[in-house]
């Protein structure tokens, strides 16, 4: 793909992330706490995760193991930084999970082929099209890298301590719903959420790369709306034990 091709295909991925953004408003998607019959065949939750993350992880390592820049230093830390995520996000996340709950194939799906094209992105961008003068040794000691890992492990930090604090709120067996109060959820009613909004705009500044901002968009339009549906549920569920909780970012949304 050349390069022309390679930003006509971001502006195609903006636009559709801007309609995911607006949909998502009008329509729950029916995983999780929203999960609907409605949406069709389902299956077992944690295999669902896998086959829907792993991806990513397999197209990002093909990507970089084809490429001649794959031991170039700063490259190589990409790889390996989103590698982590998706590691965790693929083959340890899902077999923290508990409980019976299952996900629809069309939700799956989607985050498939999503994954698929992230990963394509990122990858190309890193590995073969970025200018090969840019992402030279010292970009380890620049501000965006800096600051962007710094942005990416705190992200990534939130993200897993806020699932742990969700997977916790149950005992065995037990199917209720519970309000989450510990850590960010002291401040806002979605912490996984905003984790891992920080942890990919760690990733659109260490990179700094229109892939990486396209990917943060992303994320945004992913679950802002998800954390505005969340926010509502909580409100119907437990009135005013959510007091004066946030729905994703503390003390302003």
């Amino acid at each position: 793909m050349g390069t022309h091709s390679f930003h006509l295909f971001l502006g195609v991925m903006s636009l559709i992330a801007l309609v995911v953004f607006i949909s998502l408003y009008f329509v729950k998607a029916g995983y999780g706490i929203f999960r609907s019959n409605s949406w069709g065949a389902a299956i077992n939750n944690r295999m669902a995760w896998i086959l829907m993350e792993a991806p990513v992880f397999i197209v990002m390592f093909v990507l970089w193991f084809n490429s001649e820049r794959r031991l170039m230093p700063v490259p190589f830390v990409f790889f390996l930084l989103f590698q982590l995520h998706y590691f965790q996000r693929s083959f340890i996340f899902p077999f923290l999970m508990s409980g019976k709950s299952k996900m629809p194939l069309a939700i799956m799906s989607m985050g498939i082929v999503f994954n698929i094209l992230n990963g394509y992105m990122q990858g190309i961008w890193l590995f073969y099209i970025s200018p090969f003068d840019m992402y030279l040794p010292d970009w380890f000691y620049s501000p965006q890298f800096i600051i962007g890992v710094v942005l990416f492990f705190t992200g990534m930090i939130v993200n897993i301590h806020s699932d742990s604090v969700i997977r916790h709120l149950r005992k065995p067996g037990d199917t209720n719903h519970y309000l989450p109060s510990k850590g960010l959820y002291r401040y806002v009613t979605s912490a996984n959420y905003f984790g891992e909004l920080i942890e990919w705009a760690g990733w659109a500044v260490l990179t700094w790369s229109l892939p990486g901002l396209v990917f943060l968009w992303w994320t945004f339009a992913n679950l802002v709306p998800r954390a505005n549906a969340i926010w509502h549920r909580y409100k119907q569920e437990f009135g005013s034990e959510v007091g004066n909780r946030k729905r994703i970012f503390p003390f302003i949304y």
